[in-house]
């Protein structure tokens, strides 16, 4: 049984020495608006400070997790990262450290996910370790589900479970999933490390505290099961189409192992609309893409389980925009991140597809109403 010790709950320093001041912090944007002068209670001050205090957070308690660890029958791995591991280079198709000395995994090109903790207990129980400051958690759902997918995905043998830990008045913790366990701390607070940065000179930092011991582990030394995430991908989506009789093979969707990879890449592409066609559902105007661009539809699944569909427009390589309508019919449309994997993924779905995923306005409707009846069926 993990539970909190009485130091982690109360967030007690005194056995991580000066360890917490040793991080490198992305202070630039604070000590920017602190230089400017701008009030504490300033909604821009706020949000900035408080994106710092989480990367605080992260750390403190990740420093309380390796001698939790070291001291913990229960738990036989923990693994390492920042400046308790030796390898800063982040491989594709494996767990390792990236640039930010993050424990991830990752694509020859995207990131994939990152993990703030993760150890193995003695009963082949791997835990993947969530901390924020958030106070409500509700949107924490959809994040736990693709890790977990993930996790399941290249340790089969492993029963994956999360711990999550918040700070006390954390809301929605009921709405977490049976394979969650939670820990409570009192507040946090990170001023006294923005006052060391701020001032280095007036504080002189004791050593370093490396943990050594053989419960120890570098990510890249945990073997994990061959995947390969644009390929199952692609396999999917031919998979989806392929039924002789109907638009879209719901029985292979809801499978368990598929509804797994669902979970992870959290939509799937199904086919797309021609521009023409999909130009007045969309509320486009004319002129504002090539008559040739395609519109990707992928199936997309929300906090709450259910699957909707959503629709991607790629202008350009990076400049991609995803057009969503809400439960009233609302039409909203959102620029993506250049970066981000989605980019990535419509611009490989796109080129895989041939004109038989083409789809039509009656295809459309036919697809919600399925998605519909078994997401009814499903609650």
């Amino acid at each position: 049984m993990l539970d909190i010790s009485k130091s982690i709950e109360l967030l007690n320093e005194d056995d991580i020495v000066d360890n917490l001041f040793h991080y490198d912090y992305n202070t630039k944007h604070l000590l920017s608006l602190i230089a400017k002068g701008m009030e504490e209670d300033d909604p821009s001050f706020m949000s900035s400070f408080r994106s710092f205090e989480g990367e605080v957070f992260e750390n403190f308690v990740y420093e309380k997790l390796l001698r939790y660890a070291e001291s913990s029958d229960e738990i036989d791995k923990f693994i390492l990262k920042g400046y308790h591991q030796n390898r800063f280079k982040s491989h594709p198709n494996t767990l390792s450290i990236s640039e930010k000395q993050q424990i991830v995994y990752r694509t020859k090109s995207r990131e994939i996910s990152e993990f703030d903790a993760m150890f193995i207990t003695k009963d082949r129980e791997l835990y993947f370790v969530e901390m924020t400051l958030v106070k409500s958690v509700l949107k924490l759902r959809k994040r736990l589900r693709k890790k977990k997918a993930l996790l399941e995905i290249i340790f089969p043998d492993y029963k994956i479970k999360a711990l999550i830990i918040l700070n006390d008045g954390a809301t929605g913790v009921k709405q977490f999933p049976p394979y969650c366990k939670v820990w409570f701390t009192r507040e946090f607070s990170a001023k006294h490390v923005l006052e060391y940065i701020r001032n280095s000179q007036a504080k002189k930092l004791r050593a370093k505290e490396i943990i050594n011991s053989k419960k120890m582990l570098e990510a890249h030394k945990l073997k994990v099961y061959p995947f390969r995430y644009y390929n199952t991908m692609t396999w999917i989506t031919k998979t989806l189409r392929a039924h002789k009789k109907h638009v879209l093979d719901m029985h292979f969707l809801m499978n368990s192992k598929v509804q797994r990879y669902h979970n992870l890449y959290n939509k799937l592409y199904i086919g797309f609309l021609n521009m023409d066609v999909a130009a007045p559902m969309l509320h486009l105007e004319e002129g504002e893409y090539k008559e040739d661009t395609r519109v990707v539809i992928a199936i997309e699944k929300k906090h709450s389980d259910e699957i909707i569909l959503t629709y991607y427009i790629q202008k350009t390589r990076k400049n991609l925009y995803l057009y969503v309508f809400d439960e009233e019919g609302k039409l909203s449309k959102e620029k993506k991140d250049p970066y981000g994997i989605t980019v990535t993924e419509v611009y490989h779905s796109n080129k895989m597809m041939d004109e038989s995923y083409v789809l039509q306005i009656a295809d459309i409707k036919k697809i919600k109403k399925l998605l519909k009846t078994s997401y009814l069926n499903s609650i």
